[in-house]
């Protein structure tokens, strides 16, 4: 050997910082990693499985003990499954994670754009529209938790504008935004169409002129307010019993203001008013 190439040092005489005492005795409550990519494949309502990219928060509880947590272990975690990831490994990793990290409590985000084909009202034509999903898992003291969160872009026209106007309304783009706990399947397809059916009108990636005006008079004829939004939208997850506890957000992007109108309803199912 070249005396002048130092040997590389053995791994047992590498410090383990992370597990070093720390003597502050404040627990963390979050710690790890977030916004590391990583490809998933998801299956949709019709059998076909979509393949994608996720966005993953992965987080542990760190005892008020310990100076840090092993930041590589989640992502050894994520590629120890590889092309596995989707709704049937989540919660396996969820525990994989609080067992291999030695903590008693975990929290995995895995956020990704999901497709759906629909189409257009009076013509059929057919084009695909995007959503943003994630998926939503805790662990405390080895008991998994999961819910789903979308984001649903939909149409929504002002019952005010309409009342006060002597012709239109002013309408704009607006998001509803549910994250449900589900105690029972739920397809994210099911979700999203449980809220644009509360919408003014929902959104289409591709229409006619048919269709436009379609769109157009379907919005004008169901006006909502915010308001309006969450309560139709809360009434619905209130009567589907797959679903323990939610919250439901409406923002419309105002079209004659430089703000938003919001509005947000959050429920356990057991104290929820129907």
């Amino acid at each position: 050997m070249d005396s002048r190439v130092s040997p590389l040092p053995s791994t047992a005489a590498i410090a383990d910082v992370q597990a070093s005492a720390d003597s502050r005795r404040i627990a963390i409550d979050k710690v790890g990693i977030k916004d590391i990519r990583h490809p998933v494949k998801i299956k949709d309502r019709s059998g076909h499985e979509q393949h994608t990219v996720a966005s993953f928060n992965m987080f542990v509880y760190l005892p008020h003990h310990f100076k840090g947590t092993h930041m590589s272990r989640f992502v050894a975690i994520l590629n120890g499954h590889e092309d596995e990831i989707g709704v049937g490994t989540f919660k396996q990793m969820l525990s994989e994670m609080a067992e291999r990290l030695e903590s008693e409590a975990g929290h995995i985000e895995m956020r990704f754009p999901f497709f759906i084909k629909k189409h257009a009202p009076i013509t059929g034509v057919p084009s695909l529209m995007d959503y943003e999903v994630t998926l939503i898992g805790e662990i405390t003291d080895g008991k998994p938790h999961m819910s789903i969160k979308v984001v649903v872009p939909v149409t929504s026209l002002c019952p005010c504008s309409k009342e006060i106007s002597a012709y239109g309304a002013h309408n704009q783009r607006a998001h509803i935004t549910v994250q449900a706990r589900t105690r029972g399947f739920l397809w994210i397809e099911e979700l999203i169409e449980m809220v644009e059916a509360e919408a003014s009108c929902e959104l289409f990636g591709l229409l006619k002129r048919p269709d436009e005006k379609y769109v157009t008079e379907r919005a004008y004829d169901n006006p909502k307010f915010v308001e309006d939004t969450v309560r139709d939208v809360a009434r619905r997850l209130n009567d589907d019993e797959r679903i323990s506890a939610y919250v439901v957000e409406a923002e419309n992007f105002e079209s004659i203001h430089n703000h938003s109108a919001y509005a947000l309803i959050e429920r356990e199912k057991e104290a929820a008013i129907t």
